[in-house]
């Protein structure tokens, strides 16, 4: 009978220790999945620190930007427009000419695009082509962050949050991803939390209704209630905001196209 007991407490013994083990096993892995996400986030934290402080954005019209040195500026330039159209993703590519000078960082920005005539199915399959159209753009030259840039009604977030969440996983760790935003998504709408993005840019312009609102508030010392809004800020060169923006990186819109002299003004009102 103690031989028994013996044995009996050693196979108990053996028993517990291989649960600790495996327990332990279990929350190290776990440990490594929870934090592999936060390491490329500030991996790729590190490409937005590479762009200049005020960038400025090329949409689809001929643009010659060689008069801006790699120090002065970045551009983000319109590369690709996708159309959701049904079930279909039909994407068209930047069609007009960009002269940028050598080592100039660029944002690569993919548009999106859904269909009046023909509304978009949001599947799934629809989402994973978007995804793959939009992560091609990081092979691009000099390109250090992908842009995408949307509209999204309350009914559409779903597809655009695991669009990202596809997107981010078919970028390098250290390719920055970015989303412009409207300013009511930064400020009490707070959506874009979990999203897997390094910045939201709020567009300060365009803004309807809530312009008045929002301008004062911020002018007055108010800050986004997202994070993600809180590292940049979208500017037009036709609507002068009483302030200006105390953020990371200014990307600036201008209707017309770019020029030495719109250049020179944004540099004297924006630069630091």
């Amino acid at each position: 009978m103690k031989r028994l007991q013996v044995n009996t407490s050693f196979v108990w013994l053996f028993a517990i220790v291989a649960g600790l083990i495996l327990s332990l096993g279990m929350i190290r892995s776990a440990g490594r999945k929870l934090s592999r996400p936060a390491q490329n986030s500030a991996r790729t934290s590190v490409a937005l620190l590479t762009l200049p402080h005020i960038i400025l954005w090329a949409w689809e019209r001929p643009e010659k930007l060689d008069f801006i040195e790699k120090d002065e500026a970045g551009i983000a330039f319109l590369a690709k427009t996708l159309y959701l159209r049904g079930e279909r993703v039909v994407s068209r590519p930047r069609l007009q000419p960009l002269l940028v000078s050598p080592g100039v960082a660029l944002v690569a920005v993919a548009r999106i695009e859904p269909s009046a005539s023909e509304p978009a199915s949001l599947s799934s399959a629809q989402m994973e082509s978007a995804a793959h159209e939009i992560a091609e753009l990081a092979k691009l030259p000099n390109v250090v962050t992908v842009q995408v840039d949307f509209d999204a009604r309350t009914s559409e977030r779903a597809f655009y949050s695991e669009l990202l969440i596809h997107v981010r996983q078919a970028l390098p760790a250290t390719m920055a991803l970015s989303i412009t935003a409207l300013a009511s998504w930064c400020k009490g709408d707070n959506w874009l939390d979990s999203l897997p993005i390094n910045e939201a840019i709020p567009m300060l312009f365009r803004m309807g209704i809530d312009r008045s609102r929002i301008v004062s508030g911020l002018a007055s010392g108010e800050t986004f209630s997202s994070p993600l809004c809180r590292q940049s800020s979208g500017v037009s060169t036709d609507e002068t905001l009483p302030y200006a923006p105390a953020t990371e990186r200014i990307y600036v819109f201008n209707p017309n196209p770019w020029s030495p002299n719109s250049f020179q003004k944004v540099l004297e009102r924006y630069q630091r």
